[in-house]
């Protein structure tokens, strides 16, 4: 990939919206627009906090069951056990980022909402930041151009994460777990936004012409191609390797904090 810096990148993009001046923007969000992954955050902060409750544990010992991680009497040791089995490959990715939302079920969403922010505070995503990714967004909004985040992660955590950057909730798209009198379930809607499942999101939401995309994994590969400027934001082994098949793909150039 082409090292672009993002001067460069905000003029080819300027030069799209000038044409389409309804166009929008869409990131993902971990790795993108900050360092880290805030759903992992979340996930590892209800671990230490205990607050599994029995609903996804039911849930929890059937995942396990279908892909050969054993069952445990303890929430908690059996989220950390699925966890592993994810970090070991075992555990399919979307079905870990699903997990990962519904194993709140039990919570009330305001609660949700309240535990998340704490977690975005105290793990200091504002200053994981990436700043060639800020500077685009602050671009954006100069400029009127709206901004969505479409990422894989638990919606509340995203929600809030996304406010250190200064994007409104109403633009984020995530795994999002279905709700029963205010109380989270062990579900999540469909389509979740990993892979392909990204611009299935964002078309379901608008069908503005998507004038640029940034990511940093291969499952942003599909939204990267739905889009005019395709921009890799300090990509992983995973999306480099395959770089190839999107030749308009660059990479832009990190900056310092």
């Amino acid at each position: 990939m082409r090292i672009e810096r993002v001067e460069e990148t905000l003029e080819r993009i300027r030069r799209e919206v000038a044409l389409t001046p309804d166009g929008v923007l869409a990131f993902d969000g971990d790795g993108t627009l900050w360092s880290g992954d805030v759903g992992d955050d979340l996930f590892l902060a209800l671990l230490e906090h205990g607050g599994v409750r029995p609903e996804a544990r039911l849930e929890m010992e059937r995942l396990g069951a279908r892909h050969g991680v054993e069952g445990h009497p303890d929430a908690v040791t059996l989220a950390r056990a699925l966890f592993a089995a994810f970090e070991a490959g075992r555990l399919p990715e979307k079905a870990t980022y699903e997990m990962m939302a519904w194993i709140f079920a039990g919570w009330h969403a305001e609660e949700v909402r309240g535990f998340a922010h704490d977690v975005v505070s105290r793990r200091g995503v504002a200053q994981r930041i990436h700043p060639e990714a800020r500077r685009v967004v602050e671009w954006a909004r100069g400029q009127g151009v709206d901004c969505y985040v479409v990422s894989a992660s638990p919606r509340a955590v995203v929600e809030a994460a996304v406010k250190e950057v200064g994007i409104s909730a109403e633009f984020v798209l995530a795994c999002t777990p279905k709700e029963e009198a205010g109380r989270l379930q062990t579900s999540v809607f469909e389509p979740v936004p990993y892979g392909p499942g990204k611009v299935n999101c964002l078309r379901q939401r608008t069908d503005r012409p998507l004038c640029a995309a940034f990511g940093d994994n291969v499952f942003d590969l599909d939204l990267l191609a739905a889009s005019r400027v395709p921009v890799a934001i300090r990509p992983k082994v995973r999306l480099r390797e395959r770089a190839a098949e999107l030749p308009g793909l660059v990479q832009l150039h990190a900056e310092e904090a």
